[in-house]
């Protein structure tokens, strides 16, 4: 069995939450999940500092992290590094990787970059991205369970609501799912809920909303969640848990348990145009 927090929307800077960070740390060394995984906006302007306030932070975690950008992780205001060099306060001060992936015997974890130096609040999927996913799922093919992390929402659903997909989004989950993933978690909407695109022959779909900061929207508007995971042999079981600022803790909001779905062997690559 492989168990993975999954967490979001940190958002560091002036809409950090300080209190709910400690408190996903104090989770992290209680519950000792095998994986953190982290689907964006660690930071909220992008700022040198803020990047350095994350990098310590993912330092204190227990376990090792997976992560990828969110839109929040470009500059928006400072238009010459946007445009020139988008990454270059997150290589300089987070990490050298823009995406960090993970694999061992029981899990494999491949990140999908949707935030890019044109995109601002909705992203997108460039044919590099997912073709470079697509290989390491494949790669990974007998490993027992395949995960994709990205920020922006793949697919659409009821309690998407009007929020786009990330642009090319669709076709990139339906890639995805024939290569063999199990599990897509993503972000950026700062509500979580879970869906199934292709029902029980494609992977389980988790957002996780913002789970350090004050921006929660939507039905989690003023509140904050985080997402336990567990995946077993033959079942992914699911807790998408919020803040109790009462009790101090992330508690269970919704449960869930879903037959995982059959093992698949992996198609042929499709042509990247």
């Amino acid at each position: 069995m492989a168990k993975l927090l999954h967490v979001s929307d940190i958002h560091f800077g002036p809409k950090h939450l300080r209190r709910l960070s400690e408190a996903v740390l104090e989770l992290a060394h209680a519950g000792r999940p095998d994986l953190v995984v982290v689907s964006g906006d660690l930071t909220q302007r992008a700022k040198p500092y803020q990047f350095r306030e994350a990098r310590a932070w993912l330092d204190r975690l227990p376990a090792p992290v997976s992560f990828v950008p969110g839109n929040h992780d470009v500059p928006m205001f400072r238009f010459w590094e946007r445009f020139l060099s988008p990454f270059d306060a997150w290589t300089r001060n987070l990490a050298p990787e823009l995406v960090r992936g993970y694999r061992d015997g029981e899990l494999a974890v491949a990140g999908l970059n949707t935030a890019h130096a044109w995109t601002s609040k909705h992203g997108r999927v460039t044919a590099a991205e997912i073709a470079g996913v697509e290989r390491e799922l494949q790669a990974a093919h007998g490993v027992a369970a395949r995960v994709v992390v990205a920020h922006h929402p793949l697919a659409g659903g009821e309690r998407l609501g009007r929020e786009p997909v990330a642009r090319g989004g669709l076709a990139a989950l339906e890639r995805i799912a024939r290569a063999g993933a199990d599990l897509v978690l993503s972000g950026h909407l700062h509500h979580g809920f879970w869906l199934r695109p292709f029902g029980a022959d494609g992977p389980l779909v988790a957002h996780a909303g913002t789970t350090t900061s004050s921006r929660g929207r939507g039905a989690e508007a003023g509140r904050n969640s985080l997402n336990w995971i567990e995946l077993e042999t033959g079942a992914v079981r699911l807790e998408r848990r919020l803040w109790n600022p009462v009790a101090g803790r992330f508690e269970v909001e919704e449960a869930i348990e879903l037959p995982r779905r059959a093992p698949v062997d992996a198609p042929p690559l499709a042509p990247v145009s």
